[in-house]
């Protein structure tokens, strides 16, 4: 390997490490919408140069979590509640769509992964940690829509996920019961796809599901 190419691979390593620290703290609420992210001092924070954290920076603006501001530079993105209903709206509709595809190849070793992870989110319900059940709920999901076949809906729900990533980790701290709700449907959702019930049936819990939780953030919002 050329010196120029070890070069490259440690700025692409660095950068990935830099890309998963800053946005674990834009998902935590860390940096919370408007942190203005100055390259020079999160760089020195992660020992690193500012190439990798540029670069890490360019991979939040086109995931959306980051904006760039003239004269102000890099900030973290905020949604606006319009936004929050669109971008919810869309993703009722893809993550109920990869869920009903996905619902055929879910076999019980992935259905009793999921379980796991609803049985973890109940027990965070007594010390209730919101971020901590917000990356708990993505795992959830995760198992549900990751055997859909069709990499295009796919990749519009983590397009989705991506989007909503900066405001999540405060959307159960806003609407808290609603994460009661939440486990209850998830086991709903579970039984649904182990008696092999249709993709109709399933499709349209999962999206009522979603709804739901933007039904109760909008509520308590207005």
């Amino acid at each position: 390997m050329t010196e120029t190419a070890v070069g490259s691979a440690a700025v692409g390593s660095k950068s990935q490490q830099a890309y998963e620290a800053v946005k674990a703290r834009i998902v935590e609420g860390t940096y919370t919408p408007g942190y203005r992210l100055v390259l020079a001092k999160i760089a020195e924070d992660l020992g690193f140069s500012v190439v990798p954290v540029r670069e890490a920076i360019r991979r939040l603006e086109a995931e959306g979590l980051v904006t760039f501001e003239r004269n102000v530079g890099a900030t973290v993105s905020g949604i606006d509640p319009t936004e929050y209903l669109y971008t919810m709206q869309t993703l009722s509709i893809v993550e109920g769509a990869a869920t009903a595809l996905s619902a055929p190849l879910i076999d019980s070793v992935a259905i009793a992964r999921a379980r796991a992870v609803n049985e973890e989110m109940r027990e965070c319900l007594k010390h209730f940690d919101p971020v901590r059940f917000t990356a708990l709920n993505q795992d959830f999901h995760g198992v549900l829509f990751e055997y859909c076949p069709n990499p295009h809906i796919l990749d519009l729900v983590h397009r989705g996920w991506n989007r909503l990533a900066s405001l999540r980790s405060s959307t159960f701290r806003f609407v808290p019961n609603r994460a009661h709700e939440s486990v209850r449907e998830h086991e709903a959702l579970l039984e649904l796809i182990e008696s092999g019930a249709d993709a109709e049936t399933i499709e349209k819990a999962a999206r009522h599901h979603r709804a739901a939780t933007l039904d109760a953030y909008l509520a308590k919002a207005t």
